[in-house]
C-alpha cells in the first residue's frame, strides 16, 4: 500500500495531479482544496496518500495534510459516502469547517458539497457527532456535543476555543450572540451565530 508520495509534480488534470517519482507518472486524485494549495507543475511535491484496491483497479487519492486524509476516511464510514463524495466534502470544507459544522449541527454546510443532499447531510452529522471527536486534527467536540451538564456560554465557548479560536477572541462573540438570542439559546445556535461573527469580514 502506498502512504505518501514526494517527487515532482509533472501535470494538472480536472480532479487529479501525476507525480513523477523517479520517472514514474503517479495518478493522484485529489480534493479541489488539495489542488488549490499544491505548487506549479515542475515543482517538488508530498502528498499524503490513501490507496484504493479494485478488482479492477487501484487508485490513489492524495492530501496536502494527514488531517485531510484522515476525514476521508472516517466520511466514508457513514452509509452513502464514497471517494467521490467525501473528496467533494472536502473540497467545500476544510477539516477545522468539518469539525465546526458537526458541532453546530450546520446542515446547510454540509449541502454544499456536490452530491450531499439534506438526508446525507443529517446521517453524516447524527453517526460522526461522537467519532469526530477522536480525530487527530486536535479539534475535540465540546462537553455540550457529547451530553456533559453545561451553560450554553460554556459550551459555546468550548467549542470555539477547541476549533482553534483564540478565547480572548471567542469569548465577545459568545457574549454578542447570548444578547441577541437570550440566555435559553440553544447550544448548537450559540455556536453557529458566533462562528458568524467570527468569520472574516464579519461585522461585530
Amino acid at each position: 500500500m502506498i502512504g505518501k508520495l514526494k517527487g515532482i509534480l509533472d501535470s494538472y488534470g480536472d480532479d487529479f495531479v501525476i507525480v513523477d517519482v523517479g520517472g514514474v507518472g503517479y495518478v493522484v486524485h485529489c480534493s479541489a482544496r488539495t489542488l488549490q494549495a499544491l505548487p506549479a507543475a515542475g515543482e517538488p511535491v508530498t502528498l499524503s496518500i490513501e490507496t484504493h484496491v479494485r478488482e479492477d483497479q487501484i487508485r490513489l487519492f492524495g492530501f496536502e495534510e494527514d488531517v485531510e486524509r484522515e476525514w476521508f476516511r472516517l466520511l466514508q464510514t457513514v452509509q452513502g459516502v464514497g471517494a467521490k463524495v467525501a473528496l467533494a466534502i472536502l473540497s467545500a470544507l476544510s477539516p477545522r469547517d468539518l469539525v465546526g459544522a458537526i458541532a453546530a449541527s450546520d446542515r446547510a454546510s454540509l449541502t454544499r458539497a456536490a452530491g450531499v443532499g439534506a438526508k446525507l447531510a443529517v446521517r453524516i452529522m447524527s453517526e460522526l457527532r461522537d467519532r469526530a471527536g477522536a480525530m487527530p486534527s486536535g479539534a475535540a467536540f465540546p462537553a455540550a456535543v457529547t451530553g456533559a451538564p453545561r451553560g450554553p456560554a460554556d459550551d459555546a465557548l468550548s467549542a470555539l476555543v477547541n476549533l482553534g479560536y483564540r478565547r480572548a477572541e471567542a469569548q465577545p462573540a459568545v457574549a454578542r450572540v447570548l444578547a441577541r438570542l437570550g440566555d435559553g439559546a440553544a447550544v448548537d445556535a450559540v455556536i453557529r451565530d458566533s462562528l458568524k461573527e467570527l468569520a472574516p469580514g464579519a461585522v461585530s
